[in-house]
């Protein structure tokens, strides 16, 4: 994949995790009615879990953003971090972060597994 196209991806990838940030986080309704009921208790610690789990996606997206962005400014983008071997451009268009081919990460995660 041409550097061009590289900065292209990224930089949509980039739009978006700011998009989402943006909007992240639940608006308070301003509703305190029946607050400490236990079943409004349990959404609301359900509902802040949730955020928490959402803003770690976040940030793990947008570090894996950051070391692809790298990686283009130091003329390895496309290359795999473990192996060097080329990650295909299609893989790219679609997961412009990725750091390794579709079979080092099918190896990968059947090494977590076990």
């Amino acid at each position: 994949m041409d550097a061009e196209q590289a900065r292209k991806l990224l930089a949509a990838e980039r739009r978006e995790l700011e998009r989402t940030l943006d909007h992240r986080g639940r608006e308070d309704d301003g509703e305190n009615a029946g607050f400490q009921e236990p079943a409004n208790l349990a959404a609301e610690l359900y509902l802040d879990e949730l955020d928490e789990s959402l803003a770690d996606d976040l940030r793990d997206r947008l570090a894996a953003l950051e070391r692809a962005e790298h990686r283009l400014a130091g003329g390895t983008y496309g290359l795999s971090v473990e192996s060097g071997s080329p990650i295909p451009d299609e893989r790219l268009e679609v997961f412009p972060t990725a750091e390794r081919t579709v079979e080092e990460e099918l190896a990968l995660g059947e090494r977590g597994a076990i």
